[in-house]
């Protein structure tokens, strides 16, 4: 069995969040494109992006169950790898129909290899005795970046989309080669208990991180149709907006260590909260596209350590256990990635994309809000 606290096991942790991110970031470049072909509308895009969020909880239900049983190895290798096989499946299908069913599979191979690289990651970090979370969701963003700029600069560059997405594929596959022999082949202990729902400051905790998520979320699925209908770039560069998001969300989280010891959890939390509102104010806002395009990078900036902070507290609290505490917030937490931005194309359908934006900003206040009431000590 190879040790959960080796330079092996580490790398193959930040290589299971960097395809993760890696492979997400690729279908938000590939959104408006999808959209033109399909002939739908925003109602419609909404429900197909919606088919990704119930793909993506179904799955998690489930692979946590098979992963207290086998261990976390057998459901990243099989998630990692679907993953990368779905993706150039999603540039061929020609029907709304077929396009969700697509998508229900793609969600249900990035549900699973959210949460159980994260089991895999707590594993090595307890194993490591030292904080190594913020670094392994730092990958996540780095591949959110690399996946929508290589996406990017490929249709930027006169690509098809199947072309595109077999590229982007080609380089998960092997980033899942290197990392699939160095992944932990131990079998936790099963548990009974799945899920708990919030209470208390854990229900807080749980509810801004659903915020947070949701926001994250909107900004990977929306970002790109809300810059090119504006006439802000052209639909090949549409993915310039959330790789901005990404570059500012790597730069945040490597630096969110240091950041909170510094400032403290109520300071950064707060500040962090702001400077992410300040962000949607100038996307929004700016009649330069240059200036706007800014935006990205401040809300990037200001989500970057935010669900850091928020998990942190979770595990701090003494309401309910750390475990469970940090079970139900991720579970709430994922719940508003993945579900949320489906509910941002209803509400687009009627009130336009750009005051739906406009309302995501509004809930993003409540984090500096409530900061003082998240970061309370434990016990308080």
């Amino acid at each position: 069995m190879i040790s959960a606290d080796t330079p092996a096991s580490r790398l193959a942790t930040r290589l299971g969040f960097l395809v993760a991110g890696f492979g997400i970031a690729c279908w938000a470049p590939m959104v408006p494109f999808i959209k033109h072909k399909l002939a739908i509308d925003e109602s419609i895009l909404g429900l197909l992006i919606l088919c990704i969020g119930v793909g993506s909880v179904c799955a998690m239900v489930l692979s946590g169950i098979i992963a207290a049983r086998m261990g976390s190895r057998p459901v990243i290798l099989a998630s990692g790898f679907s993953l990368l096989l779905i993706l150039p499946l999603l540039t061929v299908m020609d029907s709304p129909m077929t396009m969700g069913l697509v998508l229900l599979a793609f969600g249900a191979a990035l549900g699973s290899l959210d949460v159980v690289i994260n089991l895999h990651a707590v594993e090595v970090e307890q194993a490591a005795g030292t904080h190594l979370m913020s670094g392994f969701h730092a990958l996540f963003s780095l591949g959110g970046f690399l996946g929508a700029a290589l996406m990017t600069a490929l249709l930027s560059l006169g690509s098809n989309l199947l072309f595109a997405s077999l590229a982007c594929a080609l380089i998960m596959l092997a980033a899942m080669a290197v990392a699939a022999p160095q992944l932990l082949r131990d079998k936790p202990a099963a548990s009974d208990t799945l899920f708990v729902f919030p209470k208390g400051i854990v229900l807080l905790l749980a509810a801004l991180t659903a915020i947070a998520f949701l926001m994250e979320g909107a900004i990977l699925d929306w970002s790109a149709l809300l810059i090119t209908q504006q006439g802000r770039v052209s639909e090949a560069r549409g993915g310039l907006g959330y790789m901005l998001f990404a570059i500012a969300m790597v730069t945040g989280r490597f630096s969110g260590d240091s950041l909170a010891t510094r400032l403290g959890d109520l300071a950064l939390l707060h500040y962090s909260g702001w400077l992410a509102v300040l962000g949607f104010v100038v996307l929004l806002a700016s009649p330069w596209t240059i200036v706007a395009l800014s935006g990205f990078l401040l809300i990037g900036l200001g989500a970057a350590n935010i669900v850091p902070v928020l998990f942190r507290r979770a595990g701090r609290q003494s309401l309910m256990p750390a475990a469970l505490a940090i079970a139900a917030v991720t579970t709430t937490g994922y719940a508003g990635i993945l579900l949320g931005p489906a509910l941002i194309g209803f509400v687009a359908h009627w009130i336009g994309l750009a005051t739906s934006f406009w309302l995501l900003a509004a809930m993003m206040v409540l984090i500096p809000l409530g900061a003082k009431a998240a970061t309370k000590p434990a016990g308080a």
